[in-house]
């Protein structure tokens, strides 16, 4: 595992990335709330270990994950979510990856599915 940081919209995005980068299969796992990148512990190594490119990243006011901007609105908002996730799949020039999450994270993973379905191998999502 290794830990990094992105620029990637509104956002400097902490995350963490287990397996090699390149030909692999992406899988990014997007916690919830009031959870963070530990929710993965257990599973992104076994993701890695299968030949996956893993991604676990903070989400917007977790962690190390930062505002690059102080005017930017701190907002939860299903729309934003998505649109973060985007941006990070677009600054890592993912092509497509698997999205799995939960709570926060789960409603980022369908909002992309639904609205960019080109950028999507799969989908895998639990909300309450």
């Amino acid at each position: 595992m290794t830990s990094h940081t992105i620029q990637a919209g509104d956002l400097a995005v902490a995350f963490e990335a287990w397996g090699t980068a390149t030909p692999a299969p992406t899988v990014i796992l997007l916690h919830g709330f009031p959870y963070d990148v530990r929710a993965y512990d257990a599973v992104a190594p076994r993701l890695a270990d299968l030949g996956c490119r893993v991604i676990v990243p903070y989400l917007r006011g977790y962690g190390p994950t930062r505002f690059l901007s102080a005017t930017t609105l701190r907002s939860g908002e299903q729309a934003v979510l998505g649109r973060d996730l985007l941006a990070l799949i677009d600054a890592l020039a993912i092509e497509r990856a698997v999205l799995a999450g939960y709570d926060w994270g789960g409603r980022a993973a369908c909002i992309v599915a639904a609205l960019w379905p080109q950028r999507v191998a799969g989908l895998v999502t639990g909300n309450g």
